[in-house]
């Protein structure tokens, strides 16, 4: 199992994520005689998961059952032990694209946080390209670099415990992309010219606030960025569901016929409450030097 190579087997060590429903799900780390307990019973590692296929449907000890599926970075996003607060799908999604991440891609990131992005930054990037992820945060860096080495994704990842703003990145002239997700990116941004290559490369930087980006984009272009521009990914999921219609009037019927039946038909219909905004995403261009 590894979260950038695809396995079809349940093995003893694995991180699979047990999948309840839409709403539910859980990451568990699969151990002979090992016992997982859900709402639907107990699933029992040695019997029910190991040697099974991933995706396989799995009854537990009181009759119900769930699917066990094999763990990719979106499910790791919404299983993940939470240290700090995260980057989501939507945001995660506009990242990877903005940024041009693809294999062989060095990026720097800071700061590593719960490792939402950069499981997914590690997909995009494998099986040639590097992460230096940097966390100020001592405890929060160990805890990154045991989870890396569990889901066997160490060796496309450095983890640094450092203060970026002070000390920069750790990498001088390596990166293609740099993601900043910290209080005071604009501080990072010398540090950040000097992570990129000679070819340039792209930034990204997550802020919550409007005052941060306005300070980070003044930053980006004293140090000469280009095509800076800011953006707020918004995410509306619609619920698919059946309604029933009453018929059209068409005016008094023929005393004859019989009424017409009600319609049933698929439509959607927009959340009635959403989480609007999460941060500003700012993307900026480190030209050729």
């Amino acid at each position: 199992m590894s979260f950038v190579e695809y396995s079809d087997e349940i093995a003893d060590g694995d991180v699979a994520v047990v999948y309840l429903g839409r709403d539910s799900t859980t990451a568990v780390k699969v151990r002979h005689g090992g016992r997982t307990q859900t709402r639907y019973g107990a699933v029992r590692h040695s019997a029910d998961l190991i040697g099974r296929r991933y995706g396989a449907k799995v009854t537990c000890d009181r009759g119900g059952w769930v699917h066990v599926l094999h763990p990719t970075p979106e499910l790791w996003t919404v299983t993940l032990p939470h240290r700090t607060q995260i980057l989501y799908a939507a945001d995660i999604a506009v990242i990877t694209l903005m940024l041009e991440l693809k294999p062989g891609s060095v990026v720097c990131e800071s700061g590593t946080g719960s490792g939402s992005l950069s499981h997914a930054i590690l997909r995009s990037i494998a099986p040639t390209g590097h992460l230096h992820t940097v966390e100020f945060h001592r405890q929060r860096a160990q805890m990154a670099e045991e989870e890396f080495a569990e889901h066997r994704v160490a060796h496309l990842v450095t983890v640094r415990t450092r203060d970026v703003c002070k000390d920069g990145f750790g990498v001088t002239g390596a990166a293609d992309a740099v993601f900043l997700d910290i209080p005071e990116p604009w501080e990072a941004v010398p540090h950040a010219e000097a992570a990129f290559k000679a070819r340039g490369g792209r930034l990204c930087s997550f802020s919550p606030c409007v005052e941060q980006v306005q300070r980070t984009c003044q930053a980006l272009s004293d140090h000469n960025f280009e095509e800076i521009a800011t953006l707020e990914v918004v995410l509306r999921v619609h619920e698919v569901r059946t309604v029933s219609l009453p018929p059209p009037d068409f005016g008094p019927p023929a005393a004859e016929a019989p009424p017409l039946p009600a319609v049933a038909l698929k439509t959607t219909a927009p959340p009635r409450q959403m989480a609007a905004h999460t941060g500003y995403l700012t993307f900026a261009t480190k030209p050729r030097t």
